[in-house]
């Protein structure tokens, strides 16, 4: 699907004034190969494969919606450790409600909001943006292989003894302060 705009759409963009407030919408979307690509692309992730997003789209009220669904994917990201490409399953529940007046929340405020499933009832309801979001915050922060962790890493400057992880341990100090002390107090 593309937007009049020239954009690719990823779901459903539903008009809420076309909308059924009898009875509940099935979503259920299998993205292209187009959609993938453009999508992977986006999210700034090397491959996305077997999208499929499903739900139904249910009304609350006489104006709120709510969304309750699945996202699975199967995407490819670059090893954090390895650099080697490595492939994820994605199974995520979704949730989503659109709710008529609520203020959009700004930049500038401090807090979050109670329900960051809540968001401002517009004209549309853009399932595609809903898809998108809900990959983008599935996707593994730091991924890597089956196999792959993290050791010990110990830097420091020329000529200096490297602070180790076990040295950034203040109590360890102290224990073994403690175990030493009470060593000398038997010795008499």
């Amino acid at each position: 699907m593309t937007a009049s705009d020239g954009k690719i759409e990823y779901g459903p963009v539903l008009r809420v004034a076309d909308l059924d407030k009898s009875r509940p919408r099935d979503i259920d979307v299998s993205l292209n190969e187009r959609q993938l690509k453009a999508l992977a692309e986006e999210l700034g992730i090397d491959d996305l494969r077997k999208v499929r997003f499903t739900g139904a789209l249910k009304p609350l009220s006489k104006r709120d919606w709510r969304f309750t669904g699945h996202i699975g994917a199967t995407v490819d990201q670059m090893s954090v450790i390895s650099l080697d490409p490595v492939t994820t399953r994605i199974e995520e529940d979704v949730e989503r409600t659109w709710i008529d007046g609520l203020k959009p929340v700004t930049a500038e405020e401090s807090e979050a909001p109670a329900d960051v499933d809540q968001e401002p009832l517009g004209p549309e309801i853009d399932m595609g943006n809903v898809l998108a979001e809900a990959l983008a915050l599935a996707l593994p922060d730091y991924p890597r292989g089956d196999e792959e962790e993290v050791g010990e890493q110990v830097f420091t400057e020329p000529g200096k003894d490297a602070m180790t992880d076990d040295d950034a341990k203040p109590f360890a100090g102290l224990a073994a302060l403690r175990d030493k002390l009470a060593g000398d107090g038997n010795d008499d």
